[in-house]
């Protein structure tokens, strides 16, 4: 592949990306035609525009066959994102066609990156495995093994999944009631995502911990982290309803109900403006 494809995304801002993957089809060869085109229809997948992604990758369904395994892996990924991923509304969980379809073409994803040797798209194709199998010890599992492919690579693309693949074990470890492995996991992805300097997932990862931290009745300490955050929100000016929903949560811990009935107050203000 010539073209790198993670420098063009900006998940963020699926039309823009679009338009980026559009531009960079000008001179692309075959296989980085097929791969950027599967990249097109993932930006009308965020864009819940499953049926258009779908028509995207028809129009390309006769060329993979004998396309590169990365090209193929990207196209079956993509195809699986359109019956179940979490730009889905929850509803979709129900679908069982749609999420059997999902599983199959995750599988094919996944045999082929491994015969590719794209840990990377492995990796991807084996986490969005958790959106069919929902259920937090299903969850758990395929995290875990997401994990264990990453952790076992030197592919820099295998290797950047780690702070959110742990991200997710924590989270599904968490639903599961673990509470301290779910916290050793959030904490590592914290210290990923400080050598990142990504602000923003840093945030998210200081949610995470101050949310299990109040799960474990830390309370002092999760509401440390959690005032830290709005402050730090409130700097960037953008305001979060999560951070607000948790310390609306924490007050009522502490006894302080005018506290966290203004906490309330904020959080659905927030929600009435989105």
């Amino acid at each position: 592949m010539t073209v790198d494809v993670a420098s063009l995304w900006d998940f963020t801002q699926p039309d823009l990306s679009e338009e980026r993957f559009r531009a960079a089809l000008h001179g692309a060869q075959k296989d980085d035609t097929l791969i950027l085109t599967t990249q097109i229809a993932r930006t009308f997948g965020l864009r819940r525009d499953f049926a258009r992604a779908r028509e995207i990758l028809a129009a390309i369904e006769g060329d993979i066959a004998g396309a590169s395994a990365e090209a193929r892996s990207r196209y079956w990924l993509e195809l699986g994102r359109t019956y179940a991923s979490a730009a889905h509304p929850p509803a979709a969980a129900d679908d069982g066609r749609a999420l059997e379809a999902a599983r199959g073409y995750y599988a094919r994803a996944l045999a082929c990156a491994r015969e590719g040797g794209e840990d990377g798209l492995a990796i991807d194709a084996i986490h969005m495995l958790a959106f069919v199998d929902t259920a937090p010890a299903d969850q758990l599992q395929w995290g875990q093994r997401a994990l264990a492919v990453c952790l076992a690579s030197s592919q820099p693309a295998a290797m950047r999944w780690q702070a959110s693949i742990r991200n997710n074990v924590g989270y599904a470890l968490h639903l599961l009631g673990r509470y301290q492995e779910a916290l050793d996991e959030f904490m590592v992805a914290r210290e990923l995502r400080v050598q990142k300097g990504d602000p923003e997932l840093i945030g998210v990862a200081d949610w995470m911990i101050a949310w299990t931290l109040r799960a474990m009745a830390r309370i002092d300490e999760a509401l440390e982290i959690q005032l830290r955050l709005e402050r730090e929100y409130q700097a960037r000016g953008e305001p979060s309803r999560y951070v607000f929903e948790e310390l609306e949560l924490l007050y009522r811990e502490l006894g302080q109900e005018d506290l966290a009935r203004d906490y309330r107050n904020k959080r659905d203000a927030l929600a009435g403006q989105s």
